[in-house]
């Protein structure tokens, strides 16, 4: 590699990692310039994982205090997690990826609405539950809704970090905090076995993924230092709008 090219991708670790660790989306950042570096897009998808696992972990540890209680439920989401993860990695290793990346704009787009309006959405749920004698079972632990967008993720991952927010900050009604380290350790769950997957099959190019994950590292904890103090409704606003730009760039990336 030459030195521009190292500067370039460990800069777009930084980005990609607080991006991440704050929002999602790293991919946005980081799958570019692994493009430009010159690595072929099935490469690059695995490149990404790898280099995004050790900063997604960290960031989750650095705020444990807002887990979920590690009990049996915490054990089933770990496992539905990362189940969903492999599931979607074998996939991407055996079909080209042109059908979901039309679908990525699409569930960008329903993610960030979701998001934006998780909390009334989440409220009128119960209301309309509890109206006819039942209850539903809004928790970070759900499997229902982790395992889909698990196998999201290790699909193909870009932008797997606003659907998952949009989901767990409905299952937290509204807590930002809680729900963001809930899916930065969901994320590095899923990105630890599809990249194990990826790895083991060679589709991983390590100089270019390793200087991508130094800058990851940085990133990550970076994001997750802002993510204890940043108000919790400029992180609505500010996510809202980020996950409307990636609907946007995804659109335009892939549908034109």
């Amino acid at each position: 590699m030459s030195l521009p090219t190292i500067i370039m991708l460990f800069l777009a670790g930084i980005g990609g990692g607080a991006l991440s660790s704050l929002v999602g989306g790293a991919a946005v950042i980081t799958y570019p310039a692994l493009i430009t570096a010159g690595i072929p897009p099935l490469q690059a998808t695995a490149c990404n994982f790898v280099s995004n696992f050790p900063g997604n972990f960290l960031a989750a540890l650095s705020d444990r205090k807002q887990l979920p209680p590690l009990d049996r439920r915490f054990a089933g989401m770990v496992l539905a997690s990362m189940t969903g993860a492999a599931l979607g990695a074998l996939l991407l290793l055996s079909t080209p990826p042109r059908v979901f990346m039309l679908l990525v704009p699409v569930l960008l787009g329903f993610a960030t609405v979701l998001f934006a309006f998780a909390k009334p959405v989440s409220d009128w749920l119960r209301m309309r539950a509890q109206s006819k004698g039942r209850d539903i079972d809004f928790s970070v632990t759900n499997l229902k809704m982790l395992l889909p967008v698990s196998f999201y993720g290790g699909y193909f991952g870009a932008g797997v970090g606003v659907l998952l927010l949009a989901v767990l900050t409905m299952a937290t009604n509204g807590d930002y905090r809680s729900a963001n380290v809930t899916k930065n350790l969901v994320t590095s769950l899923n990105t630890a076995v599809a990249s194990a997957i990826l790895v083991v099959n060679g589709a991983v190019i390590w100089p270019q993924t390793l200087t991508l994950m130094i800058g990851s590292i940085i990133g990550s904890l970076l994001g997750a230092t802002l993510a204890r103090v940043a108000p919790r409704d400029i992180m609505r606003v500010a996510i809202t709008v980020v996950g409307a730009l990636l609907t946007g760039y995804f659109a335009y990336a892939y549908w034109f």
